[in-house]
């Protein structure tokens, strides 16, 4: 099937071959006039595929030099073609897009004039940082739509893997609070509830801390948060009181992104889950819906601030670890609210 190049588009003048290309496999557009007008990934993948001879200002060009060329008018292109390859060998239907976004994706075995498009995706390669501001506007953007946003990562060897993103919801059932104002003591850098009847109501009400010897210790974070609502009252080791903004200060001097991470804790006991640190997991919590005595963590959380741009890599070791665990990555995005974004490996 012949095809004529000029500058970033492919035209299939013969309109019985053009109206084949776009019927039977949802290649291109039809033209007004007659003929089918390809872009540069179509174009070459059809290329690849014995399936569309191209002409250049008068020569045939092979599949290395339709690569070449578009890899030198459209930025990103090998990234780009990558990703529509695997997608489109996968057996669904994809066309370009504009306006952020890099394909649309519509359901395997349907085309174009039958089906909307289920995902949009972003063709990046591992080295692209990630800047979560921006990924959370195209999180929104794609679920206004009523679409997935699906990441293709293309590591340094060509094999990709996709990561499904979209923004939760994280909720539990765990309300409880104590009834009365509870004391606690800070030593270095926790708090410790000597009281054994305090201890055991701090621990019926929301399962806070870990019980040592009839004594109750509670992390900073989670002594902080109790101060701030009212339930714990807590003096330094000398017995002098501390108040929440004088405890505050003291966690953001001892440890790193206290009040990242405090903001983040706070929010999901409000949202009834109990929080645990997630060292273990390599990130800030680990996140249970009911009393962990009954159920395993469902989330790992780890809190970012709006501004954070990282590296896929990073991504794909929490990703890989959360998924070794069975248990959801959920990224806290703390600005002047508080966001959930997940990142869940898939396969297409």
């Amino acid at each position: 099937m012949p095809g004529v190049l000029t500058d970033d588009i492919v035209v299939v003048k013969d309109q019985r071959e053009g109206c084949q290309l776009f019927n039977k496999g949802n290649f291109g557009y039809p033209m007004r006039g007659g003929g089918t007008q390809l872009d540069l990934v179509e174009a070459v993948f059809l290329v690849e595929c014995d399936r569309l001879e191209v002409e250049y200002e008068g020569r045939k060009m092979a599949f290395d030099d339709m690569f070449s060329y578009a890899s030198s008018v459209s930025e990103g292109f090998d990234i780009k073609y990558l990703v529509y390859r695997d997608i489109r060998q996968r057996g669904f239907v994809v066309k370009q897009e504009t306006g952020g976004f890099d394909f649309s994706v519509f359901p395997r075995g349907s085309t174009m004039s039958n089906s909307r498009p289920i995902y949009m995706v972003r063709a990046v390669s591992e080295r692209t940082a990630l800047d979560i501001t921006k990924f959370a506007a195209e999180i929104s953007q794609t679920e206004n739509r009523g679409k997935k946003l699906l990441y293709g990562v293309v590591d340094e060897e060509g094999d990709l893997t996709y990561y499904i993103m979209s923004m939760q919801d994280p909720v539990g059932d765990v309300y409880g609070e104590a009834e009365r104002c509870l004391k606690g003591t800070l030593i270095s850098d926790r708090v410790f509830v000597f009281s054994s009847e305090d201890a055991e109501e701090l621990r019926k009400a929301g399962f806070y801390g870990k019980m040592m010897e009839g004594i109750l210790q509670l992390s900073l974070i989670e002594g902080c948060y109790l101060c701030s609502t009212g339930q714990l009252e807590i003096s330094s080791n000398d017995g002098t009181p501390m108040s929440y903004g004088e405890l505050r200060d003291f966690g953001t001097k001892v440890q790193d992104e206290f009040d990242l991470r405090m903001k983040a804790f706070a929010d999901l006991r409000k949202r009834g889950l109990v929080v645990k640190t997630g060292f273990k997991y390599g990130t800030h919590f680990r996140v249970y819906e009911r009393s962990p005595d009954e159920c395993h963590a469902r989330y790992l959380v780890h809190a970012v601030p709006a501004s954070k741009v990282t590296m896929w890599p990073e991504i794909s070791r929490t990703v890989r670890l959360s998924g070794g665990v069975k248990k959801e990555i959920l990224f806290c995005r703390i600005s002047d609210m508080v966001e959930y974004l997940e990142f869940k490996w898939f396969r297409p």
